[in-house]
C-alpha cells in the first residue's frame, strides 16, 4: 500500500479493491490512462487559514467587476441555494431543477453586469484563489508522461483557465469543459456559451463532448477527482472503461456526508488541503514508486 493512503485523513471502504485497481492499472501502462477532475475545491483549496477559498464565481463576486448591488444579489442566491446543494435530505432528482435555477439566475446577473474581458486576469490575480498544495507536480508530473487531463467544471471556464495560467501550470495536456463567457466585440459579456454546465449534469457534459472522448479511447483507465457526488458522472463519456480510480475530497459537512462519500468513491479525502494522495498514486500508477 502507498504510505500516504495511511495517513488519518484518507478513508477507504475497501482498501483491497483500491489496490486491486491500481495494480491492474499499472500492468496496463501510463499510456492507457487519462485524468478527470473537477475544479472548485478539488484541484482548488476549500480554505486556507481558516479562511474559505473563492470558487471560479466567487472570484468574480469578491472582484471590483462586479457592483455593490450585484454582488448583494449573487449572496442572495448563494444563501438560497447552496443549502440545498449539500442537503442531504434531497435526492438529485429534487435538487436538479433548483441548481438549474441557481446558475441560469447568477448567469443572467453576470451578463447585466457588463464585465470587461480585459479585466478578467485582475480579478484572478487579486483574488484569494489558491491551487492545492503539491499542484507543480500534479500538473508537471502529468504534462512529463503525456498523460491528459481533463477538468469539467460548472465554473466560469474563463476563470478556472486565467487560475491555471496565473499559477503557470496550463500545459498543452490539459482540456476544459466549463461554462465560457461569450464578449461582443468591444469585449464585454454578452452571454454564456452553449449548454449551461452545473454539478448534477457532467454525464450530459460528458456525453455532449463526444469527440474528446473518441481521440482517448486508446486510454480506458480512468484515475477520477471530485468533491461532489455530481462529480462521479464526469467519466461517463468515457468509452470501453477498464478500470476508474475514484478520490474524492470531503471538504465540509464531514460526518453527514462521510457515509455516502465513502460509498461512491474509492478513496475520500477528509478536510485534506493538499494534491499528496493524487500525486502519491500517480507517481504509482506512472512506475515511479
Amino acid at each position: 500500500m502507498i504510505p500516504e493512503l495511511t495517513k488519518p485523513s484518507v478513508c477507504m471502504k475497501d482498501p483491497q479493491k483500491v489496490q486491486q485497481i491500481m495494480d491492474s492499472m499499472v500492468q496496463a501502462g501510463s499510456n492507457t490512462l487519462q485524468v478527470i477532475s473537477d475544479f472548485d475545491m478539488t484541484l482548488t483549496r476549500f480554505e486556507h487559514n481558516g479562511k474559505r477559498c473563492p470558487t471560479c464565481h466567487n472570484i468574480l463576486e469578491n472582484s471590483k467587476v462586479i457592483s455593490d448591488d450585484g454582488k448583494q444579489q449573487l449572496k442572495q442566491l448563494l444563501n438560497t441555494y447552496y443549502p440545498i446543494e449539500i442537503d442531504t435530505s434531497l435526492s438529485i432528482e429534487q435538487k436538479l431543477p433548483l441548481m438549474v435555477e441557481w446558475w441560469t439566475k447568477a448567469h443572467e446577473l453576470l451578463v447585466r453586469q457588463k464585465i470587461k474581458k480585459d479585466l478578467l486576469s485582475m480579478a484572478v490575480c487579486e483574488s484569494e484563489a489558491m491551487l492545492r498544495e503539491g499542484h507543480r507536480l500534479f500538473f508537471d508530473h502529468l504534462l512529463e508522461h503525456s498523460i491528459p487531463l481533463l477538468i469539467f467544471s460548472a465554473g466560469i471556464g474563463d476563470i478556472l483557465e486565467e487560475v491555471i495560467h496565473q499559477a503557470g501550470v496550463f500545459h498543452p495536456n490539459v482540456k476544459v469543459i466549463s461554462n465560457y463567457m461569450d464578449f461582443d466585440e468591444s469585449g464585454v459579456l454578452k452571454a454564456f456559451k452553449g449548454e449551461l454546465i452545473h454539478i448534477y449534469n457532467k454525464r450530459e457534459g460528458a456525453l455532449l463532448n463526444t469527440g474528446h472522448f473518441q481521440e482517448l479511447r486508446m486510454r480506458p483507465n480512468v484515475l477520477l477527482m471530485g468533491d461532489s457526488l455530481g462529480d462521479l458522472n464526469m467519466a461517463d463519456g468515457v468509452q470501453d472503461m477498464e478500470n476508474i480510480l475514484k478520490i474524492g475530497y470531503l471538504n465540509d459537512k464531514v460526518e453527514e456526508r462521510k457515509r455516502s462519500y465513502l460509498d461512491s468513491y474509492d478513496i475520500v479525502l477528509i478536510k485534506d488541503e493538499t494534491l499528496e494522495v493524487p500525486n502519491a498514486v500517480l507517481h504509482y500508477l506512472t512506475g515511479n514508486k
